[in-house]
């Protein structure tokens, strides 16, 4: 969870993978650890929408008691605005919440690179769970680098050659009859100059290219499910562990979809020394790309329908597993079922953190039952 401050942010309009315009909106949020308010006020379609933010503001370090002050006097402002209400007020109030919020950017940044904003997610999109690592496009960040893809979210590790984490969203409309694609390639959209990881570069290792989004979950157009195949989606994953246990585990997961879910995956992999097919190694490539010894996923389940966040409750469904990265282990995925709170401290991250405090307290604590 992000330490106290505020963070505001007015967003441009999203797109979804289809082409649609999810939502604009105008959000301010002040959080503190393990605990978050939100006051927003978003237009989609004139419906008020609840997001989380991300040009974090910091209190603690560049606060002042004036800028306090402007920024709750614009959210009051903005809560107080109702149909029949002057135009002009209602653009009074947006101005004084940016005119408070740029303040705090030329103030807090100075001759750092500006902040990167994360539009507000909508249903379905790849990432409406939240940023596990508050990952940016900012090459300056480079093992913390996210990339937005319209099939799936991704936060790239220039360091180890392969992806921290992969975030996306499956319904029933990404399943179909496309065939696999089997193009592996080098990710062209990585930045020039960093080492770009090939279809060979796994080749004699021992160690199979490891989907994080996998195939089978875009399968309706020839465009997603080759999209799949680039090397910045993969890690090397012993052949047992990709080919049986994570292969069942994938299928049950479209066996929900099938069955009228929808479902959000988060999935990724830690550590350093994996056992393939031809032994225990650290890295493959030439040092370029390092074998996780950990691999881990963490599914949302949640009825077809819309407002997910809004829906997601007590009850809802988390799937959490993590698997050791080896040649041996059992094919059963239920043998590897854990919380999506020993996730996060193994890996440092918030991996639902657009999700309700009070609500994480209590999925992210409990183990799924499995099949």
């Amino acid at each position: 969870m992000a330490t106290g401050g505020y963070q505001a942010h007015v967003f441009p309009a999203v797109w979804d993978r289809y082409g649609a315009i999810r939502s604009v909106g105008i959000h301010l949020q002040y959080t503190r650890k393990k605990r978050r308010n939100y006051c927003n006020k978003g237009v989609n379609n004139s419906v008020i929408q609840v997001y989380p933010l991300s040009c974090v503001y910091n209190k603690n370090t560049h606060a002042d008691s004036l800028r306090d002050a402007s920024l709750l006097l614009s959210v009051l402002m903005l809560m107080t605005m109702r149909p029949g209400r002057p135009l002009l007020f209602s653009l009074l109030c947006c101005t004084l919440l940016l005119t408070a919020c740029n303040k705090h950017i030329r103030r807090a940044q100075g001759s750092r690179p500006q902040p990167f904003f994360t539009p507000a997610p909508a249903d379905n999109d790849n990432m409406l769970m939240g940023n596990p690592s508050k990952a940016t496009p900012d090459t300056a960040s480079a093992n913390n680098y996210l990339m937005q893809k319209p099939y799936y979210t991704l936060c790239y590790n220039r360091s180890t050659g392969k992806p921290n984490w992969v975030s996306w969203h499956i319904s029933k409309d990404d399943l179909g009859s496309q065939s696999r694609a089997n193009n592996f390639r080098p990710d062209s959209a990585l930045p020039a100059g960093w080492y770009h990881v090939s279809d060979r570069s796994y080749v004699g290792s021992g160690f199979d290219r490891g989907h994080n989004c996998p195939s089978a979950d875009r399968t309706a157009t020839s465009a997603a499910n080759s999209a799949t195949f680039l090397m910045s989606n993969m890690m090397p994953q012993a052949p047992n562990n990709n080919q049986h246990t994570w292969a069942s585990f994938e299928n049950y997961i479209r066996s929900l979809v099938k069955a009228g879910n929808e479902v959000y995956v988060i999935m990724g992999s830690y550590g350093s020394t994996g056992t393939g097919s031809k032994g225990t190694l650290t890295a493959i490539d030439n040092g370029h790309v390092m074998v996780p010894s950990q691999i881990w996923k963490v599914v949302i389940v949640l009825p077809d329908g819309d407002h997910d966040l809004a829906r997601m409750n007590s009850s809802t469904r988390v799937i959490a597993v993590n698997t050791p990265n080896i040649n041996t282990l059992n094919s059963d995925w239920t043998q590897y079922l854990t919380t999506v709170d020993a996730i996060e401290a193994a890996t440092g991250y918030d991996l639902l953190s657009n999700v309700a405090d009070s609500i994480q307290q209590v999925i992210e604590a409990r183990t799924d039952a499995g099949k």
